[in-house]
């Protein structure tokens, strides 16, 4: 196995997580590849771990604290490692010593471009991008936000701990519609997957829809808002970790409009 960094030929690969054998990927569209050229020129880093075969099993990507969702100075993000693991495709690259290679090869990376530590976000529950995990691997945490934690590792003694950047604003609300708000990063398919679907779940209530839409690539905006990706029906979030399915989303915006009708 090695680690290499993402270049050209990988790209589109990467723009999937890796999937490029799901049909349901297809549904988040090209936003992480806009996302990419935007954010490439400004910090961000992605590797690739290969096995021997030459095959692309895992990846990681971490930018700049200063445009990322989390507050911070001098710093690196991790937004998300992932390997592999579904059947389909390549196969299950899972507890092959890839994400601890790829995690040790960001934390020397980052160093060496002078940054002061690496943060990342994990889950408390055991399930994707685990805080336990990180634990595990020297990384304490510094903030939580329901089942999110913050970790971060310092490498400097005058590094200063990160924050979560907390929600400051809610969307407001237009009498007599169905007010979605969609708030759109683009850097995780399985995000773009539900704004994809929230807007096709909208087409036959359009008449009865007040839509709001909100770029947080743009610093401004999510600092504004204290949000990266989200779905709000009238006031309520719409859970999206794992993707809400396509049918359940247009079935709580039906709900919504019988009871304006």
């Amino acid at each position: 196995m090695k680690i290499i960094d993402l270049t050209p030929e990988y790209e589109n690969l990467y723009f999937c997580c890796l999937e490029d054998w799901s049909d349901e990927i297809k549904e988040a569209g090209d936003h992480k590849a806009c996302w990419y050229n935007q954010m490439k020129d400004k910090g961000l880093r992605v590797k690739l771990a290969q096995d021997d075969g030459g095959v692309i099993g895992g990846m990681i990507q971490y930018l700049p604290v200063e445009i990322s969702f989390v507050e911070g100075k001098d710093l690196y993000l991790v937004l998300c490692i992932w390997i592999h693991g579904h059947k389909q495709g390549i196969g299950n690259y899972q507890k092959k010593g890839m994400g601890r290679a790829l995690l040790e090869a960001a934390e020397n990376d980052v160093k060496d471009i002078g940054a002061k530590g690496l943060v990342t976000w994990g889950i408390s529950l055991p399930f994707f991008m685990r805080a336990s995990w990180f634990k595990k691997h020297g990384y304490n945490v510094v903030d939580k936000d329901g089942i999110m934690r913050l970790l971060w590792k310092p490498f400097h003694k005058d590094a200063m701990p990160p924050a979560f950047i907390k929600q400051r604003k809610k969307p407001e609300l237009k009498p007599g519609k169905v007010n979605i708000s969609l708030f759109l990063n683009g850097w995780c398919p399985a995000q773009n997957m539900v704004y994809e679907r929230t807007k096709r779940a909208m087409v036959d209530f359009t008449n009865h829809i007040e839509l709001n839409e909100y770029r947080t690539d743009k610093k401004d905006v999510q600092r504004e808002w204290g949000l990266t990706d989200a779905v709000f029906i009238d006031k309520k979030q719409v859970r999206s970790g794992p993707p809400t399915p396509y049918k359940k989303i247009r079935k709580l915006i039906e709900r919504k409009v019988k009871k304006i009708k």
